[in-house]
């Protein structure tokens, strides 16, 4: 491998392995996102994890239609960042009920975002492998606690879901985009959402934070934003270099750094 692609397949490997978005918030705040748990109320995992499937739901039906695939462009993270501060400036000041609302909007915005990094580093957005790579990305930022050890590594993910990848590409290449709800999306729905479930539920954490209001939702949906540009662009650096050297190859010197 070249010493540039070397130095890029490094830099993928730092932005993908850490740090978390909990650490980020963490660093903000001053405070460990725990914390923020306490301020939840009861009901917080049903609301977080029907928002979370919702959004996901919403992302792949109406985002991945509306990608202009003109070939490889500058990223434009700072308009996106832009949208969300809105999205989350307007959800911010009503508190958990909002999130079921606020979290599709973002999400869409979110999967603009990384769709327009994928481009950046010549994927083709009109290939349903690349859109389905795109919705990883809410799962490589997101590690479920339930998760062994030998699972929360970059590539023990792409590896865990590899099979509902697959099943969920073969069901939209057979029915299209439009039905959603067979078993096979559903599975990687399902999939992605209890990995992208847990930075979720650390964001609501964080929003229920009393000194959180000196940051408020539209800087937590700023960093939760940059948390993911961030997944996405090691993800598609490393798609990159597979391209270019094969998976076995970027692999061995991604282990090796």
């Amino acid at each position: 491998m070249k010493m540039s692609d070397l130095n890029d397949l490094r830099y993928a490997k730092g932005l993908l392995e850490n740090p978390s978005f909990a650490a980020r918030i963490t660093n903000v705040v001053g405070s460990p996102i725990e914390k923020g748990f306490e301020f939840l109320p009861i009901t917080w995992s049903d609301t977080i994890k029907g928002a979370t499937e919702a959004a996901l739901q919403t992302a792949l039906r109406l985002a991945i239609a509306t990608m202009d695939d003109s070939g490889p462009a500058p990223s434009r993270n700072v308009l996106h960042k832009m949208v969300v501060t809105a999205t989350g400036a307007g959800g911010g000041g009503l508190g958990l009920p909002a999130l079921a609302i606020e979290l599709p909007i973002s999400a869409v915005v979110m999967l603009r975002s990384i769709m327009d990094v994928a481009r950046s580093e010549g994927e083709r957005i009109s290939l349903l492998e690349t859109k389905l790579a795109c919705i990883e990305v809410f799962a490589l930022g997101g590690l479920s606690t339930a998760d062994d050890a030998a699972e929360t590594g970059y590539f023990a993910v792409r590896t865990a879901l590899s099979r509902a990848v697959a099943g969920a590409a073969q069901q939209i290449a057979e029915n299209g985009l439009a039905k959603t709800g067979g078993p096979a999306i559903s599975r990687f729905i399902a999939q992605v959402a209890s990995r992208f479930g847990v930075t979720v539920s650390e964001k609501a954490a964080a929003q229920s934070i009393p000194i959180i209001g000196a940051i408020g939702g539209a800087g937590i949906n700023v960093i939760f934003l940059d948390h993911f540009q961030d997944i996405a662009r090691g993800h598609f650096v490393v798609r990159r270099l597979e391209r270019s050297y094969g998976p076995d190859e970027v692999r061995a010197e991604y282990d090796d750094l």
